[in-house]
């Protein structure tokens, strides 16, 4: 299909309308990413897209400042069904517990994807290759088929088999999905792996909250060698912000990174988790050390890396850790 996809951030109620003012006759296809923060806002992209095919990955925690819970955060990705195609399609997580919970939407059953048999299309027989990607055997109604993931992290694996569900749908083969999932390139900010001069960069910095922190955290901890991973503020969590914090620095300090590095206000939360977490486990092999801010961090970095470290850098948009990213390829 020729396709038109969205660019960047362009996922609000500004971008997603000058995305689909690009659509040209030549298009056959639009894969128009909706992105929010609060209620209400859902519906409003759903009114201007129309979608016909609806697909959610998950429910995780982003946005609870506004959006509150998981609860509130379903029914407002949710919304996205108010002006969907009503001879459409809706894709969800099977796996997700929140999305699991959609039997119904006004008369569509939903097809579900994940790695549990019970989903529509599922993997199994799955081998994680690290900073290589996965392997992966997918089943769908019609038979199983191996899929060479090649970006990394067990997530991409998730968004491997909504795609191809989506695929299926829109009447591909099982040829041009298998081709299509290996050929999938990585675009900046998002599990993108850079081979710098000194050093191999996990650019995951497009934006973060405490689900695909420990999920690039997992990443990170899967490779070879050194491993430093550069933790910035996640925006947007409520009144839990504090906890979620030092949450992530717990994790990460379990992960046995080498190098812990957390960076801005809410990250000192984090870096305290850390710190904790290596006290209580009498550990001493995570070096643990905390940023006000970003050109502080910048000025300081190589006080702390080591050549041929991995690096993992990932905090939320706001935070503009692009600038960590273009400075460790150097």
């Amino acid at each position: 299909y020729n396709v038109l996809k969205t660019e960047g951030n362009f996922n609000n109620e500004v971008g997603l309308p000058l995305t689909i003012l690009k659509i040209r006759k030549e298009h056959e296809v639009a894969v128009i990413e909706m992105g929010i923060s609060e209620f209400g806002e859902m519906h409003r992209l759903s009114k201007v897209a129309r979608p016909d095919i609806c697909v959610i990955t998950n429910i995780g925690q982003c946005h609870l400042e506004n959006l509150k819970t998981r609860d509130g955060i379903l029914k407002a990705k949710s919304e996205i069904f108010d002006y969907m195609n009503e001879l459409g399609y809706v894709v969800l997580n099977g796996d997700d517990d929140k999305l699991s919970t959609v039997k119904d939407v006004n008369g569509i059953t939903p097809i579900f994807f994940g790695f549990n048999s019970d989903n529509n299309v599922y993997a199994d027989n799955i081998v994680n290759k690290g900073l290589f990607g996965s392997e992966a055997v997918m089943h769908m109604e019609d038979g199983e088929y191996p899929i060479n993931v090649t970006l990394p992290g067990e997530h991409m694996v998730y968004n491997a088999l909504a795609a191809a569900t989506v695929g299926r749908i829109l009447e591909m083969d099982i040829p041009q999905i298998q081709a299509g999932i290996e050929k999938v390139q990585p675009v900046g900010g998002r599990s993108n792996i850079i081979r710098a001069p000194k050093y191999t960069v996990i650019d995951d910095c497009y934006n973060a909250n405490p689900v695909s922190m420990k999920a690039a955290i997992d990443l990170l901890a899967s490779a070879e060698g050194r491993k430093v991973a550069i933790l910035g503020d996640m925006f947007e969590l409520g009144v839990k912000e504090k906890e979620m914090h030092a949450d992530v620095g717990r994790y990460a300090a379990e992960a046995d990174i080498d190098v812990i590095c957390c960076v801005g206000e809410l990250s000192k939360n984090m870096y305290e988790g850390a710190v904790s977490a290596l006290k209580s486990a009498n550990k001493t092999l995570s070096q643990v050390v905390y940023y006000v801010t970003r050109d502080e961090m910048l000025c300081k970095l190589d006080d702390v890396l080591k050549v041929n470290d991995t690096i993992l850098v990932k905090a939320s948009h706001g935070m503009h850790f692009e600038a960590v990213v273009e400075q460790l390829k150097d």
